[in-house]
């Protein structure tokens, strides 16, 4: 009897870790789809204003992070290489910080050395104009202004993938 008891706990707990894993499968998604990219305009920490669709032509790269996130703070230096890599072929980068306190943001991006614009989104109303709850998350939009490539997350290596969709978009 008690053999059936720690089975049928094991059970509901295997239940229980597929619904969670479940949950934050969909939390982690976005519900942003390839399509027409949401134009905004941001304050820069440089403090001049960015407005998306005045990059129309260029392949641009938008990446939502925040100095809490640790994948985030990882991933900056294979962005400013890829910037480096591309700005000279018609590549704009973007890096659009989610964080309450600009002083964050700019300390942050000074102390890594980030030499594409960083934008702040202290309202987080652009990461709601695109749906994205996951730090950091990567869009990819093409010279026409359609998103391409949305990218939720950071691991190693995802700067490849980067790579390799941004000289795909910078060909056509």
């Amino acid at each position: 009897m008690q053999m059936l008891s720690r089975l049928n706990q094991l059970r509901a707990l295997r239940g229980a870790i597929v619904l969670i894993a479940a949950c934050a499968a969909m939390s982690a998604s976005a519900t942003l789809t390839p399509g027409p990219a949401p134009d905004f305009t941001l304050r820069s920490v440089a403090g001049s204003n960015l407005r998306l669709k005045e990059q129309r032509g260029q392949v641009v790269l938008i990446n939502f992070w925040a100095t809490w996130c640790g994948p985030c703070r990882e991933e900056m230096p294979h962005l400013n290489r890829l910037y480096e890599k591309y700005r000279a072929s018609g590549f704009v980068l973007l890096g659009i910080s989610v964080d309450d306190d600009v002083h964050n943001a700019v300390g942050t991006s000074s102390r890594l050395g980030l030499r594409f614009p960083v934008l702040l989104d202290t309202d987080k109303a652009v990461s709601r104009l695109y749906d994205l709850n996951t730090m950091p998350s990567t869009v990819l939009i093409d010279r026409d202004g359609r998103v391409r490539y949305i990218h939720l997350g950071y691991k190693g290596g995802y700067e490849d993938t980067y790579d390799r969709q941004i000289r795909e978009l910078l060909r056509e």
